[in-house]
């Protein structure tokens, strides 16, 4: 009789135990890459703050938002990615690590991020350093594409760069104001501004500056990027162009783009490095345009 009850007991403290860890688990907050909620379909998104094509997919565009990051697949099926809810309003991606994002902004409960990374395509992110002055909000933002080492971020009228993978930074003693910034392929020292007065380009990690294209000058530019494989072909989106423009000579002379994204102006650009004929631009309307033919004509997918 002693024995059965001892069963008993030694049975209901394992049936205790299976529920409370069942509860555990239904009610932890964290996600694994693995989990089927690390994407969550949804219809729209919001308040865009940049854009990222998949390094081996060119099928599949990262959009990060005040709301968190989202992806974009096959043009039509759209996910919010994970739990997180941050204000992304610096993104950058890896140049060769498909899931591996950094960003810096505004996490939901107030204040700033600092500079953050992700390395399971956006699932979790974790803060990697509060940069100089901090938490930053690095607004604008880029990796070296020739060296991802080379971190670049702009916050308080200061130009900070990391040259360990955002671990500790320092000034750029060059002055720069830029409404984006992009870097080289070939040339990890070289970094670009689009800036309100053209496009700048500094060959020092930004301790120097000068004018990229007097085509430029004198005018705002929103977003300039240049082709991962054509080599001196890039994207320019300016007001002395009114609109698009392109380059075959590293951004010193354009042409015009005759697409007018329906009056829209694009903020962001991104090639896709594994087909360089296709690139996608986000516009200030949250609108997805998608051209097949390095940006010569577009379609809008959303």
């Amino acid at each position: 009789m002693a024995m059965n009850k001892n069963y008993l007991i030694t049975g209901g403290i394992v049936l205790l135990i299976v529920i409370a860890v069942f509860f555990f688990k239904s009610t932890d907050s964290t996600v694994s890459p693995n989990e089927e909620n690390a994407l969550t379909p949804v219809s729209s998104f919001s308040h865009s703050h940049g854009i990222a094509v998949d390094v081996n997919d060119s099928k599949k565009l990262y959009i990060a938002t005040h709301e968190g990051l989202y992806l974009l697949e096959e043009d039509t099926n759209l996910y919010r990615i994970g739990r997180s809810r941050d204000d992304l309003m610096g993104f950058t991606s890896h140049p060769t690590d498909s899931n591996t994002f950094f960003s810096s902004g505004h996490p939901v409960r107030g204040g700033n991020i600092g500079f953050q990374k992700t390395t399971d395509g956006g699932v979790t992110w974790e803060r990697i350093s509060a940069g100089l002055g901090g938490p930053v909000d690095f607004h604008s933002m880029t990796v070296s594409e020739a060296n991802p080492n080379i971190i670049y971020g702009f916050f308080n009228g200061k130009l900070q760069r990391s040259i360990d993978g955002g671990k500790s930074w320092e000034y750029a003693s060059g002055i720069i104001s830029p409404l984006s910034l992009s870097t080289d392929y070939a040339e990890e020292n070289t970094v670009y501004a689009a800036t309100r007065d053209g496009v700048q380009v500094s060959k020092n990690q930004g301790d120097d500056w000068s004018s990229l294209s007097t085509e430029l000058d004198g005018a705002a530019v929103s977003v300039f990027v240049k082709s991962p494989q054509d080599d001196g072909y890039a994207l320019v989106f300016s007001e002395r162009l009114s609109g698009l423009g392109k380059s075959s000579d590293d951004g010193i002379s354009w042409t015009k783009v005759s697409e007018d994204f329906g009056g829209e102006t694009i903020f962001y650009l991104a090639f896709a490095k594994s087909d360089s004929n296709i690139v996608y631009a986000l516009t200030d309307k949250n609108s997805v345009y998608k051209s097949d033919n390095k940006g010569e004509t577009w379609n809008k997918i959303r």
